[in-house]
């Protein structure tokens, strides 16, 4: 790990991390147009001709058969059945406080409010290269299904043609039945402009690589979309109150994700940094996948030493992290200082990975600093909003003239004289 104790030095390290997973690449998009366009143009055919390319598979057909979910669901033990059943529920539970109702008050003779409605139909995009993730399944899906939206479609990509057991059994326990093997630029093309088996959706959500990323950008508008997810990211603020071993262990957490992943270490203590680099070296031996941790954290990783917690919370909120851990004395008397951040976690107890699996809060976050505009997705991602506007003669009396006025300045003879015909009507009773 990049260890810094110089603003120069961190100026420098900022500016790499901005470069990191960026969905806009002058190399990348021009392919993910035509991969978009061929799919809008030739259905079925062309995301045949990417997944064989891509995914090393010549599909008969693009959903997956109920009995086949079933099938793949069956396989999948008791104890891990419990796991995502468990998780689903604290995922549900938490989603619930999220619901929005339709509201309205009256002035002077008039009611205005919203009414709430879910958004109709929704597509799921669940990656399936470097790992399986029936997380993303409870985390997407849920939301969705306590918003109310009636139709929801989920794609995972199968590489080799090969269905993940586990993804399967998250999709069945949900209810999902509506489910397609594909994946990349292609599978969101398809839920963007439809095909002939696929059905076109309302709304994208759900992460993926950069080619996923790049086409959800740019089908934006034909379809809303949740956030455009880069690599995962994460940033402790440490006292050296906490073991060493269990930060070591938060960081390679996110740094066994992929190659480009962050993983940082802001503290006020210098000695406790080589303490934890120390324990990072130490485990990075016993994990699986240590080649791509050891990469993570070669190229993006760094310990940041700061003179107090202040400059801490400042280094924190530039850089906006997905998940920001708080490894110190009573975080609560800090969290007021959190502007920027995916999500927080507070105390030795509250491990990133509890949030990415089972404790409730959703675990799509922006991510690569969008933590200063985005938010975690959650049910209102799936709602949509509408205005209503009742008028009686009254209400329309009382600002019909502050109306016309304003139609006269932007020179719209058309909008005063809705309202000034309205004014010569007879009164009525």
């Amino acid at each position: 790990m990049k260890i810094i104790e110089t603003d120069v030095d961190f100026e420098k390290f900022y500016m790499l991390l901005r470069t990191r997973g960026v969905a806009f690449d002058s190399e990348i998009v021009p392919r993910v147009i035509n991969i978009l366009e061929d799919v809008k143009n030739n259905g079925d055919s062309a995301i045949k001709k990417y997944t064989k390319l891509y995914d090393s598979y010549e599909p008969e057909r693009l959903s997956i058969p109920i009995d086949v979910i079933e099938d793949y669901a069956k396989k999948v033990g008791g104890r891990y059945i419990d796991a995502i059943r468990r998780s689903s529920e604290r995922i549900r539970r938490y989603h619930e406080k999220q619901i929005e109702r339709d509201w309205s008050y009256l002035e002077d003779g008039v009611k205005l409010g919203q009414l709430i409605r879910a958004i109709g139909r929704v597509g799921v995009y669940v990656p399936g290269g470097k790992a399986a993730y029936p997380s993303t399944v409870l985390m997407n899906v849920i939301p969705a299904q306590v918003a109310g939206v009636h139709e929801i479609a989920v794609t995972v990509p199968m590489p080799g043609g090969q269905i993940n057991p586990y993804v399967m059994a998250a999709v069945h326990m949900l209810g999902v039945r509506e489910v397609y093997g594909m994946g990349g630029a292609q599978a969101v093309a398809a839920f963007a402009y439809g095909t002939e088996s696929v059905k076109k959706v309302d709304k994208i959500v759900g992460p993926g690589n950069i080619y996923v990323a790049s086409a959800k950008r740019l089908v934006f508008g034909e379809v809303d979309i949740d956030m455009i997810a880069g690599p995962s990211e994460i940033l402790v603020i440490a006292d050296g109150s906490v073991e060493p071993s269990l930060v070591a262990a938060d960081l390679l957490s996110q740094a066994e994700h992929d190659e480009m992943a962050s993983a940082i270490l802001v503290t006020t203590e210098a000695s406790y940094v080589r303490e934890v680099i120390s324990q990072v070296e130490k485990q990075l031996s016993t994990l699986s996948r240590r080649s791509i941790a050891m990469k993570s954290i070669e190229t993006y990783g760094a310990a940041i030493v700061v003179e107090d917690m202040n400059k801490a919370f400042r280094i924190s909120n530039k850089i906006a992290p997905e998940h920001l851990e708080l490894m110190i004395n009573e975080p609560q008397r800090y969290v007021s200082l959190v502007k920027n951040a995916g999500a927080v976690f507070l105390g030795r107890w509250s491990c990133e990975s509890l949030g990415d699996y089972s404790a409730g809060p959703n675990h799509t976050l922006p991510t690569a600093g969008t933590a200063r505009f985005f938010s975690p997705l959650g049910v209102y991602d799936f709602l949509k909003r509408t205005s209503f506007i009742e008028f009686t003669e009254g209400g329309f009396k009382a600002i019909c003239d502050t109306v016309e006025v304003m139609s006269t300045m932007e020179g719209l003879d058309g909008h005063g004289n809705s309202v000034r015909f309205r004014k010569q009507l007879p009164k009525i009773g």
